[in-house]
């Protein structure tokens, strides 16, 4: 049976891990300004697989609102196009034979609205993997309790530090939305 060291140093590595995956996807949501993190995860199928498009090519960014995607292999600049254009992205490549292009128009102020609601979805989703990394933590406590490893005060005090650590994270969470809403934001 695991200490209750063990069960929060774990409750709070998997807290940890949820606020960076849901901050990782933030990354990928777009705001009007250029980043490679928009794209380099796009899947392409070329060479008989799939492969993401930052393992196919350079990504650069040379002005605020444009990507230049250099591919390695010049014959994967169809495929790469093809996939951008079938994502979620809503963007459309040119290319030049050599090199993609990928232009940033302006949002308008209804898609800013619809990126803001994905943000706040994404954000509730990182709060419920929060939440039920508590619960989990908290239930595994109860079980040392019920089979004598800790005292009923020992397992108080524990899920009151379990607790801590759920709002510092929700708190993070909430603050990497209200970051990411300033950048939607911005004209």
């Amino acid at each position: 049976m695991r200490s209750i060291e063990e069960i929060e140093k774990e409750c709070e590595e998997r807290m940890k891990k949820a606020l960076e995956t849901t901050v990782s996807d933030l990354s990928g949501i777009r705001t009007g300004r250029a980043s490679p993190a928009l794209v380099e995860k796009i899947e392409v199928e070329v060479y008989g697989g799939k492969y993401k498009i930052q393992e196919l090519a350079t990504i650069s960014v040379p002005e605020p609102r444009l990507l230049i995607i250099s591919p390695w292999d010049k014959s994967t600049i169809s495929a790469i196009e093809k996939a951008i254009l079938k994502s979620p992205l809503g963007l459309t490549p040119t290319t030049d034979g050599n090199v993609i292009k990928l232009p940033f128009p302006p949002l308008s102020e209804e898609r800013r609205r619809d990126i803001l609601k994905i943000v706040a979805r994404r954000i509730e989703e990182g709060k419920v993997a929060v939440r039920h990394i508590r619960r989990t933590a908290n239930e595994e406590l109860e079980k040392l309790e019920e089979e004598g490893e800790a005292s009923e005060d020992e397992v108080f005090r524990a899920k009151e530090r379990v607790q801590k650590l759920t709002d510092k994270y929700v708190e993070l969470l909430n603050e990497a939305q209200k970051s990411k809403e300033k950048e939607i934001l911005e004209v």
